[in-house]
């Protein structure tokens, strides 16, 4: 089985007062390990690591290693598009005792994709995790093409995918060009995350397991058992939620349903808002629904 599969958590990282709120974090951490997640991604888009300072960012992984205990795994975000930033993160990330790491690249500077792959050989040269490849065009404007991954497939620590592009047909072509039993296809989108496994994928980095944990592991769980017909019909009940999650600028709705369970305050960093009262009914009204709250 692949060291990072089912249901992996885009863990929001928690503020109180415009500050990390650690013991927000560590209570986190314990409770989704308790309710089924198999592995926690912290410090990557829905942690807001763009408005992260570098101490922060270390500290959110460090203390989500710390915790975790080896239980499960820990993905730690680590991207930038300067290789250099990048690198230094990685490095961070390796020393507080991280299992793999997240990188996406190209937002702004906008390489090709000779530069795209030139990016992940220096961070694949130069660090000693598993790197999985972030793809997310709608953020990064960029998008990797199937034949430059298999290409990064080729250095043997780019262990695998984060495809949050959308076009299920990408693993299907991927893996056409990627023969390695190892490399891990992960979707990194909760909407089509059932039909992305049954593609080939094998788990999802989600928003939505931030708090629908359990229901979020049992569709991965049932997937990887190719019950894809039961899978659907779970999938089905989450749907809404899914989309709620992203009505609004993420990761503002995600941190209000974490409040409405205890987890956090629902505080994020400018330019993300607060988001608005009609949305804030629709995520509570959702919830009880699914018996979240």
């Amino acid at each position: 089985m692949h060291l990072f599969h089912g249901s992996l958590v885009a863990l929001v990282s928690p503020f109180k007062d415009g500050k990390l709120d650690l013991a927000a974090l560590e209570k986190m951490v314990e409770w989704h390990i308790a309710k089924g997640t198999n592995a926690i991604v912290p410090a990557g888009t829905t942690g807001e690591c763009p408005t992260l300072t570098h101490e922060e960012h270390i500290q959110v992984v460090k203390t989500v290693v710390e915790v975790a205990k080896h239980r499960i795994p820990v993905m730690a975000g680590a991207g930038s598009n300067n290789p250099v930033e990048a690198i230094y993160l990685s490095q961070a990330a390796e020393k507080a005792g991280a299992d793999g790491l997240l990188h996406v690249a190209g937002y702004y500077n906008r390489p090709n994709q000779d530069g795209l792959y030139a990016h992940f050989k220096k961070l694949h040269d130069e660090t000693n995790l598993p790197i999985f490849v972030y793809n997310i065009p709608g953020r990064a404007v960029v998008n990797i093409l199937p034949e430059t991954l298999a290409k990064m497939a080729e250095l043997p620590r780019i262990a695998g995918i984060k495809d949050a592009t959308g076009n299920l047909e990408r693993p299907w072509l991927e893996r056409q060009l990627i023969k390695r039993d190892d490399f891990t296809w992960l979707s990194g989108e909760d909407s089509t995350a059932v039909a992305y496994d049954v593609s080939g994928g094998v788990g999802v980095i989600s928003v939505t397991a931030n708090i629908a944990p359990q229901l979020v592991s049992e569709v991965q769980a049932l997937c990887a058992k190719q019950e894809f017909v039961k899978a659907r019909e779970l999938q089905d009940k989450l749907m809404r939620l899914h989309k709620l999650m992203f009505k609004e600028p993420s990761p503002g709705p995600v941190k209000y349903a974490a409040s409405l369970l205890g987890l956090c305050q629902e505080d994020v960093r400018l330019p993300v808002l607060p988001i608005s009262e009609g949305l804030r009914q629709e995520i509570k009204n959702e919830m009880q629904k699914l018996g979240l709250i």
